[in-house]
């Protein structure tokens, strides 16, 4: 990543990340009300994620791990066996205030909080949960490099593009290229749809990764990310 990108990049996520607060603050009142009102149950949900690939030198070398807060969408028993579970369309675990958060994408407001602890940028790959990474990266190549110096986002290229669970719509123009993505190499000890989702996001994060190269890429790529985010929020899933 370029230095002066770096740079920018922190800024900008903390100024984004004090005024979003400040002004969802409302919102996010009414949605820890709507939350706690449905069940009873905890407001916040905290789950382990993997973040950049660096060590504290920012050798690249390491990949380090946090809680990642979200508004919590989903029964408070959704991995009572305390192994984690793959959410899949129309889970069943999911509340009646977890849809309509999880479509606005409204659930992930929190993060905010994460991006000022420098946790997460505002922009960037989605994290994943530390435990699918070996497994991802033995079905996909050069699966960790989507994550090399690169922090994860609350929304970024992958996110306007794919809908909640990552999956590319029948309408998108890279549709057509689908067959390409899925388990190209007949691989049968990785969960297919878990493999074949990533595979689809890996192509949006490297295209976002190579933005950061240069401070005019980077400022173009981010605010039309910026620009199409509210769209995706509105119409409830990814172009």
């Amino acid at each position: 990543m370029d230095k002066k990108v770096k740079i920018v990049k922190r800024a900008m996520d903390v100024v984004g990340a004090a005024l979003g607060l400040a002004v969802a603050a409302p919102v996010m009142a009414a949605i820890a009300a709507a939350v706690k009102l449905n069940d009873g149950g905890p407001i916040f949900y905290r789950q382990k994620r993997a973040g950049a690939h660096m060590s504290p030198e920012g050798d690249a070398t390491q990949v380090y791990t946090y809680d990642m807060i979200k508004f919590r969408t989903m029964r408070t028993d959704a991995e009572k066996g305390g192994a984690p579970i793959r959410a899949g369309e129309q889970d069943p675990r999911v509340t009646r205030v977890g849809r309509l958060l999880r479509k606005t994408r409204l659930d992930e407001l929190p993060q905010l909080i994460n991006v000022l602890k420098g946790e997460m940028s505002i922009i960037g790959p989605r994290p994943e949960r530390p435990e699918t990474i070996q497994n991802l990266a033995a079905a996909i190549p050069f699966f960790e490099e989507r994550m090399r110096e690169v922090k994860p986002g609350i929304t970024g290229l992958a996110q306007i593009n794919l809908d909640y669970m990552g999956h590319l719509g029948d309408d998108h123009e890279l549709a057509h290229l689908r067959e390409f993505l899925v388990n190209p190499f007949d691989l049968n000890y990785q969960d297919a749809n878990e493999a074949d989702d990533m595979r689809t996001k890996i192509l949006f994060d490297f295209v976002y990764s190579a933005s950061l190269e240069r401070l005019s890429s980077f400022l173009r790529t981010d605010f039309e990310i910026i620009f199409r985010t509210p769209m995706v929020m509105f119409l409830g899933k990814g172009r």
